[in-house]
């Protein structure tokens, strides 16, 4: 490729000023491979390190294509549709380039190999395609079911320095490991199915006791429907006050479905961040976006909390009344309020027997009655957690 013909990319100029991309162009090898081993190491590229760079600036770096498909929910323009058939053309001769040459930089082994199940998805696309149309037509589709960058890297995001980060390491938690719960189970997936499919679909409140699964069940929601296009954001209660901002960025993605996840939440009395929450949920100016819903954990029904002093008929305020209904009007803002109980004494045990059994290991009824039962006396109550704890413990022994 000649330095004129990277020039003329129409909708792939991210492309242009790229100093691996320039270094070819201008024949210069030294300074190509250089950079190269360092972007292997750094991102884990094992193979055609040019043709992985290059997958890595088409999927990971914005442009006009995969910019404009996430705003118009994966749509695109003809026009732009042949501009950008055209500039796959123009760098066709990189995606191409042969593997099979003694240089290292054909076959190359990173120190650590980092392995994208997206990628590879698109990679396996790409060698079933032999024009620039068919290039193009693989690419377009990867951006229409995984967006760019790290939408299209990351199931889980947060709220960091006014910008979403991707969690590199979100718990691969799945429901068939939430022993029990089943009607419970039932409510959150049906809500979230009817919004996956653009349907009438309520922000959900999971409240009752700690350590029964209302967080794990949040999480395995995104480990299931990442394909459908859904992702998390987790934010912190003092990031609500940047509620507006956030969901301003997330309807920049309107291809993605997004759930804003509040965990353990609950205020006092002082606290006003409460107020931005029931502005985003409704009331207020601005609506919120038809592509995001709230889903709040909490061990408080009605999340502010509230003082005998309040119920008091000496209380200072006039309209009590009024002080009551602004401490439950939070959590009635949520359309759908899913109770979590403390597992019965089988279900605990179920709980345990399920965890064991995924590390190969059987006990017979009563050992593990007695034994869990005997960590359960010990320990902060018959929960899921108090579970996964007995287990980590019986596994450490062995």
């Amino acid at each position: 490729m000649d330095l004129i013909e990277l020039n003329e990319l129409l909708v792939l100029k991210n492309l242009i000023n790229d100093d691996v991309l320039q270094a070819l162009a201008q024949d210069d090898s030294v300074t190509a491979i250089r950079l190269l081993v360092e972007r292997a190491e750094r991102f884990g590229m094992r193979g055609n390190l040019i043709r992985c760079w290059l997958l890595h600036l088409l999927t990971r770096e914005p442009n006009l294509v995969s910019t404009t498909m996430e705003r118009s929910r994966g749509k695109l323009g003809d026009s732009l549709r042949k501009l950008f058939v055209n500039d796959i053309e123009k760098i066709m001769p990189l995606l191409n380039e042969s593997s099979h040459k003694r240089m290292i930089i054909y076959n190359y082994k990173p120190t650590v190999e980092r392995k994208s199940a997206t990628q590879s998805e698109l990679v396996s696309m790409l060698n079933r395609a032999a024009t620039s149309k068919q290039v193009s037509d693989a690419l377009i589709e990867y951006y229409r079911r995984f967006g760019y960058g790290d939408m299209a890297e990351y199931r889980a995001f947060k709220w960091s320095g006014g910008k979403l980060v991707g969690i590199e390491h979100f718990d691969a938690q799945q429901f068939e490991d939430l022993i029990g719960y089943e009607h419970q189970k039932e409510q959150l997936i049906e809500n979230t199915e009817a919004f996956l499919d653009g349907k009438g679909a309520n922000n959900v409140l999971l409240v009752g006791a700690r350590g029964t699964g209302k967080s794990s069940s949040v999480k395995a929601l995104v480990n299931r429907y990442y394909d459908r296009s859904l992702r998390l954001i987790q934010l912190t209660k003092p990031q609500l006050i940047e509620l507006a901002s956030v969901m301003d960025e997330l309807r920049q993605y309107a291809s993605r479905k997004f759930i804003v996840f509040l965990d353990d939440l609950s205020f006092e009395e002082d606290e006003s961040e409460y107020k931005y929450l029931k502005s985003a949920i409704e009331g207020g100016v601005e609506t919120r976006p038809s592509n995001v819903l709230i889903y709040a954990t909490s061990n408080r029904r009605h999340l502010i909390r509230e003082s005998w002093r309040d119920r008091r008929d000496e209380q200072e305020e006039l309209y009590k009344d009024d002080s009551a209904n602004e401490t439950i009007s939070l959590s009635d803002r949520f359309g759908l309020i899913i109770h979590y109980y403390a597992p019965t004494q089988d279900e605990y045990l179920a709980i345990i027997k399920h965890m064991l059994g995924k590390n190969g290991i059987s006990l017979d009824g009563e050992a593990l009655r007695i034994e869990g039962l005997r960590w359960e006396m010990t320990h902060s109550g018959r929960n899921g957690r108090t579970a996964q704890q007995f287990v980590t413990h019986y596994l450490g022994r062995k």
